[in-house]
């Protein structure tokens, strides 16, 4: 058993403490591992004693030892690296205040010195497998090369969601929440786990490289008062390292697998700190909540320990609050389990941020008793299918005697390979209430998970290539492609295939979306076309089967699918029974708002000696005013009937309001004289009964 590793690092002044003159109140003693904060109101000052204390505020401090990136890699990526190669879990998170540094030391910067433990891990990773596969081991005799194999998942916790970050879905779907949001299961074997996470398999640095740079793209970031690009999510990157070695002498091979776990947890913050507001302010709230919850769980695994230490008279039934949530749960092996942890605390050495950089470091004293127990994960796929194999069998027994439901292959039923089995099969039978609904969900659930661990070497190798098929689909549905390295995604001018490229009002926005003419027929419509559409475009003078593009040796034409489907090349309208031939620089019009210009590589090398002039349309005010020139009499009888239209509209709207003004006015000017003349009327009767009263001597 072995302790949570922690480490404090102090990050340098920003601008904001630097405009508020900020000072600073940490001091380390790195001899001693000590960490002192200094009270700024009565000058107080508290110690906490950890495993490693880093200053990173400033080089020119001259009784502190600057650490660098390198330094905390060399003292805590190290020895996690080592122990994966030995079989263990392994589990590094950074933990702090937001704006405090965490990103900076799990991911670091593309700049030279500067990336973080992830990406230094994972190169290192890489060379020692190359190293060791290099280099003959004494034991050769008797044991071949170890055979690696790396697979990689990255994914983040945000709003109390699980989202696959290199799912090639995400790039699909652009509001927050609308992705594809992961459930998260609990196997009384494996423990929780994210169901259909991608887990891709690399083979170099440089395809873990650049799964992390996809990953790190989709992430949610947002800008508060305290961090310009603070994290609004936890971000949990896993690599599945196995090891399997073949001994000749015992015809066994046995295999190790770790887990190694890299979290950079979202900032804890404050509302009056950060300014949140609406999206900002709710998802501070679901921060804090995890954060929250990890605290209680760090409290409660700490106090277990103490207790585990000392020797209890009484027993007491300790209680984990792992469920309370998503992080939390994920993390559960991680925190007291199956692994070897480290955690760094990240803290500001600004005295503005004196109450939070305190809580940090009680958070961080408190991990340092939680106590872990690991153990080698040795063999751990074959156990692990085995006991799947079993609890598949006595799961459809349990449904052939339950509801009578045969899924064996020969219809008979299947037998259990030891007496130890088949009581297990009995207790379960007696002791179980779940329905035959429940138990077929758990067939499902455990034939999913025995699939993906038996999947052979090469078939993960096709999975995987299959995903990234779907990523570059994906992306040319959108118009954007990539690199023939994957490293960058955008806008790149092909050398041969002739494509269009769009053409906006904005010329920040043109140019950016591309479309390839492929060979043989390409279509353009919307999304609800009945046929699947190879470029998709959404407006309402875009026919759900627009045109058709044909691609015949490099020759490329244009036809439209219908009467009412607008289709204008080099501002001329196409008919639908003609057939247009683009030539390279030809302007072609989808619609009234759909404008792209036609490039061919091929043709335009061709035409390099018989160069036109240059009053070809390149933008798109050129192309709408050439439209417009050779649309002109068209358009001009369109508006012109629509004024007509507008004026005859506005000539009924006047006439009718004045009829009801009128109507109104006479209803008014009755209404006047009827009440003149029941005022005439009560006045006459009042002057009538006054001078009758008068005359009888009522009235002096």
């Amino acid at each position: 058993m072995t302790s949570v590793k922690v480490a404090v690092r102090v990050r340098p002044f920003n601008t904001r403490e630097r405009n508020r003159q900020s000072k600073c109140i940490i001091h380390m003693d790195q001899k001693e591992q000590t960490t002192f904060i200094r009270n700024p109101i009565d000058d107080s000052v508290k110690n906490y004693k950890y495993d490693y204390s880093y200053w990173s505020c400033d080089e020119d401090v001259s009784n502190q030892i600057f650490a660098t990136q390198e330094q905390v890699y060399q003292n805590l990526g190290i020895e996690m690296l080592e122990h994966s190669f030995e079989g263990y879990n392994v589990c590094i998170f950074a933990y702090g205040q937001t704006g405090a540094g965490k990103s900076y030391t799990m991911m670091g910067k593309n700049e030279f010195d500067q990336p973080g433990i992830i990406p230094r891990l994972c190169g290192d990773l890489f060379n020692r497998i190359k190293s060791s596969s290099s280099i003959s081991s004494p034991t050769s005799i008797t044991h071949v090369k170890p055979h690696y194999t790396v697979e990689v998942s990255y994914m983040e916790i945000y709003c109390e969601r699980v989202r696959d970050l290199l799912s090639p879905k995400k790039s699909q779907t652009t509001g927050v929440g609308s992705s594809h949001n992961l459930r998260v299961r609990e196997h009384p074997i494996m423990g929780p786990y994210v169901e259909d996470l991608s887990r891709l398999l690399v083979t170099s640095y440089d395809d873990i490289s650049r799964l992390i740079d996809e990953g790190n793209k989709a992430r949610t970031v947002a800008a508060t008062n305290m961090n310009e690009t603070s994290s609004r999510s936890h971000a949990v990157f896993t690599i599945l390292f196995s090891q399997s070695t073949h001994d000749f002498k015992t015809d066994l091979t046995t295999e190790k697998q770790s887990k190694i776990s890299l979290v950079d947890l979202a900032g804890s913050e404050r509302a009056d700190s950060t300014g949140a507001t609406g999206d900002r302010l709710k998802e501070g709230a679901n921060i804090n909540k995890s954060l929250t919850t990890l605290g209680k769980v760090i409290a409660a695994l700490a106090e277990m320990s103490s207790k585990h230490r000392k020797l209890r008279s009484e027993k007491k039934i300790d209680f984990i609050p792992y469920r309370d949530s998503i992080l939390t749960w994920l993390l559960k092996e991680n925190l007291g389990g199956n692994s070897k942890t480290a955690m760094i605390a990240a803290i500001s050495p600004a005295d503005i941020n004196y109450e939070e950089t305190l809580s940090t470091l009680r958070y961080a004293d408190r991990a340092k008793a939680i106590v872990c127990k690991a153990v080698i994960n040795e063999d751990a796929n074959a156990r692990l299918i085995r006991d799947l194999k079993e609890e598949i069998m006595k799961l459809k027994e349990l449904l052939k005697h339950e509801a009578g439901i045969d899924l064996s292959p020969d219809g008979a039923s299947i037998p259990f390979l030891s007496t130890t089995n088949t009581s297990k099969h009995h207790r379960l039978k007696s002791t179980s209430s779940q329905s035959s609904e429940d138990a077929l969900e758990r067939l499902k659930e455990n034939q999913k998970l025995m699939d993906s661990l038996c999947m052979s070497y090469a078939e993960k190798l096709k999975k995987t290539e299959k995903i990234m098929a779907e990523r570059e689909a994906a992306f040319h549905e959108l118009g954007l492609y990539s690199k023939n390295d994957g490293n960058a995604v955008g806008i790149f001018t092909p050398k041969n295939s002739p494509h269009l490229v769009n053409l906006n009002e904005d010329p920040l926005m043109s140019e950016c979306l591309m479309y390839f003419i492929k060979n043989g027929i390409t279509r353009v419509g919307r999304s609800d076309a009945p046929v699947h559409q190879d470029i998709v475009l959404s407006c309402t003078h875009i026919e759900p089967e627009h045109c058709i593009i044909t691609n015949s040796q490099n020759v490329v034409h244009l036809k439209p699918c219908s009467q009412t489907a607008m289709c204008y090349v080099n501002g001329k309208k196409v008919d639908v029974n003609t057939k247009v031939e683009l030539t390279s620089g030809s302007r072609v019009i989808f619609g009234k708002s759909h404008v792209f210009r036609f490039l061919n590589p091929e043709q335009a090398r061709r035409k390099t000696a018989k160069v036109e002039s240059t009053g070809e349309a390149t933008d798109w005010n050129s192309a709408i005013q050439e439209l417009l020139e050779k649309q002109g009499v068209d358009i001009k009888q369109e508006m012109e009937k629509k004024l007509v239209a507008m004026e005859e509209a506005f000539k009924r709207e006047k006439e009718e309001a004045d009829r009801l003004l009128r109507k109104q006015k006479l209803e008014y000017e009755s209404k006047i004289v009827e009440l003149q003349k029941q005022v005439m009327e009560t006045s006459m009767s009042q002057s009538m009964l006054s001078s009758i009263l008068s005359s009888s001597g009522l009235i002096d």
